[in-house]
């Protein structure tokens, strides 16, 4: 069953756009990204977020060979995860 994420933590300044996510949350629940990656990869789990159209799954992006979450497209131009408050 898809959870939805509700709340995120980043590493260092949670403005600066070039830190990563460290947490993904939700109602009573909170795992690192790396758990969440490897489970997004594993198929064991779905993450997503409300936004503007209905929701938007979490995908796995990868940066310098680093994986990441992010959200399939939705026609916005806000990144949804980032927008998300601090858990």
């Amino acid at each position: 069953m898809p959870q939805q994420v509700t709340c995120i933590n980043k590493r260092g300044d949670h403005y600066d756009p070039h830190e990563r996510i460290n947490h993904i949350g939700g109602a009573g629940w909170r795992v690192s990204q790396e758990e969440a990656v490897e489970a997004v990869e594993a198929d064991l789990f779905a993450y997503y977020i409300s936004a503007a159209d209905g929701i938007a799954y979490l995908t796995i992006g990868h940066h310098e060979g680093n994986p990441y979450l992010t959200t399939n497209p939705d026609g916005s131009t806000q990144n949804n995860l980032l927008a998300l408050p601090e858990c």
